[in-house]
């Protein structure tokens, strides 16, 4: 099978974004036999398929707190066998998870942030402002608050801050107060409704560029109503400590407060922490990690031409070359 087949996501035309860059940078970790990869975003399972081909010795632990990603991908993923080991949970539990598993080591892992194009395209999800649904934005649909709880149960100022901060929006005051505005009279909860007041509440000359003026506010709502920053602050960490003296991380992000965290939390690692005043580094301040990417690397222009959903990826790789 070539790799190309392999990276297609079935029923979907979809490519898993820089598929052969995330091959290519974990692959000398994953060679050896009983070499296990973590990838804690599963999704359709396309990197994973990808890596499980290239490397027939590899055994696969998929975690995802999708149930609907699970499913799709317990069928993709079949043809591997007991090779694959799939499981319903949030990625800051790695930990836990490979605890039950009888893991304690890892040689990779895998974090593809952001939302899966299943989530975007299946309209009832409420992830895309395009399409007419439910406001409700949960990756896991099992549990937790909707985004129309979030918009009809927060204070303006939290509204606003949550849009400020996390969806970078100029206008999050006046989007706030407009949202407030709308639900003394009736619950606001659908997706075109919500589209529609940003795009009145937004100033005419804003709107006319910079593409649809509901985004910011979209991205700001699904990362409250998923806790997607403090799950990443949390999962880092959490999975380094798991991978083994030679193992590799990839992460993808996909918007800047994701890269920004990833950045920091690998940089950190990558330094020499000896006091400055010190002759010779201390062997227990040397870096844990070394990284792998020059900065965080971007799709090549034929991928974000084939796939515009790739355009704003942003890839960082490290490697662990001490213990702590």
């Amino acid at each position: 099978m070539l790799m190309a087949d392999i990276g297609d996501e079935p029923g979907t035309g979809h490519t898993p974004v820089m598929l052969g860059r995330i091959v290519d940078l974990l692959s000398p970790a994953l060679s050896e036999p009983g070499a296990v990869l973590v990838d804690g975003t599963l999704g359709l399972g396309g990197h994973a398929a990808a890596l499980l081909e290239a490397h027939p010795r590899l055994h696969l632990v998929g975690v995802d707190r999708d149930t609907t990603a699970l499913e799709r991908s317990r069928s993709r993923l079949a043809p591997f066998g007991d090779r694959v080991e799939l499981v319903h949970a949030e990625y800051d539990d790695v930990p836990g998870v490979l605890d039950d598993l009888g893991r304690s080591e890892v040689q990779g892992v895998l974090l593809d942030l952001g939302v899966s194009s299943p989530q975007l395209d299946e309209s009832q999800r409420g992830f895309a402002y395009s399409h007419e649904a439910p406001l409700d934005m949960r990756m896991d649909r099992t549990q937790g608050s909707t985004a129309a709880d979030v918009v009809n149960t927060y204070s303006v100022a939290e509204l606003a801050r949550i849009l400020r901060e996390y969806g970078e929006e100029r206008f999050a005051g006046r989007i706030a107060k407009a949202i407030a505005r709308r639900r003394e009279a009736e619950p606001l909860d659908s997706t075109r409704a919500l589209a529609d007041l940003v795009r009145d509440a937004i100033p005419a000359a804003t709107r006319r560029t910079g593409g649809n003026p509901a985004k910011r506010t979209f991205q700001a709502l699904r990362i409250e109503v998923n806790a997607e920053l403090e799950i990443l602050s949390r999962a880092l960490p959490a999975a380094l400590e798991r991978i083994a003296v030679g193992g590799r991380i990839a992460v993808l992000s996909y918007h800047s407060l994701e890269d920004r965290i990833t950045k920091r939390t690998l940089q950190d690692l990558a330094t020499d922490t000896t006091p400055t005043d010190l002759p010779v580094p201390l062997p227990d301040h040397s870096p844990q990690l070394r990284l792998l990417t020059r900065g965080a690397e971007s799709p090549a222009e034929d991928e974000n031409q084939a796939n515009p959903r790739a355009a704003s990826a942003r890839l960082r790789a490290a490697e662990r070359i001490r213990r702590p």
